[in-house]
């Protein structure tokens, strides 16, 4: 469709591949909640994907000595060169490496974790929640972020831990069919721990929100990264995605 319509003057550059159906799903994502009438109002984005770059968990955890920050930045710096305004990176765990990624990168890092902690905080909740990959579990990302807004978090146990991990390896990642008993037991889990909202903290956990029904009590952080890029680079958002929590 042709005509006119706003002219964002923002572009969005995305690091994407980790991985690459998230990558994928996330492009998606920023289309469908930008409110727009023609193709003119949608946003500008330009898509870097890096598949190649190091497991962000294998390097957090000690198990890998490639550190993924490296080839992130000089995407980040390729991206800039091609003059975007800020940058998103549909990975969480990846954000680690933030402050970091800040410092070699001369343009914006949404920052996806405050984001969604803010979010929450904005919509009432004292106690969340969260469900991601071990090196986010561990390095306490979310939990620093979340407790400095005042909201309280719990995690997955040990075995439950493993689901999540298995999950998101051994079934998005790999392209099988997603084991939804193993998501249920790790949900009832952190319900039964005072989660009045889990936080879908992986976003590969974003894609089994997308392809299965989760039920009520849910925030798909890359659903909030979606929301702050369009408002970030100037866009509209449909009024339907100014409350993310399900």
């Amino acid at each position: 469709m042709s005509g006119g319509g706003a002219v964002i003057t923002k572009r969005l550059g995305i690091i994407g591949g980790l991985g690459p159906l998230a990558t994928v799903y996330f492009y998606e994502l920023v289309t469908k909640m930008t409110d727009a009438a023609v193709d003119q109002e949608h946003l500008e984005m330009i898509i870097l994907s890096k598949p190649s770059i190091p497991d962000r968990t294998e390097y957090i955890l000690g198990r890998s000595m490639k550190n993924p920050a490296i080839p992130i930045i000089e995407a980040g710096k390729t991206l800039v060169s091609l003059g975007v305004d800020c940058i998103a990176i549909p990975c969480i765990t990846a954000h680690y490496f933030h402050d970091i990624l800040a410092n070699g990168i001369e343009v914006p890092i949404i920052h996806i974790i405050q984001e969604t902690a803010k979010h929450l905080k904005e919509h009432g909740i004292r106690c969340a929640g969260i469900m991601a990959t071990e090196g986010t579990i561990y390095s306490n990302i979310f939990q620093v972020e979340l407790e400095e807004q005042g909201i309280n978090t719990v995690i997955p146990s040990g075995e439950k831990q493993d689901y999540v991990t298995d999950l998101i390896y051994r079934n998005v990642k790999a392209s099988r069919p997603v084991e939804m008993e193993l998501f249920h037991q790790v949900s009832e889990e952190l319900r039964t721990k005072g989660a009045q909202v889990i936080i879908l903290g992986c976003t590969e956990l974003s894609l089994i929100k997308r392809d299965y029904s989760i039920g009520a009590g849910y925030l798909d952080a890359m659903e909030v990264l979606a929301m702050n890029s369009i408002l970030l680079c100037d866009g509209k958002l449909k009024n339907e995605y100014k409350s993310l929590i399900t």
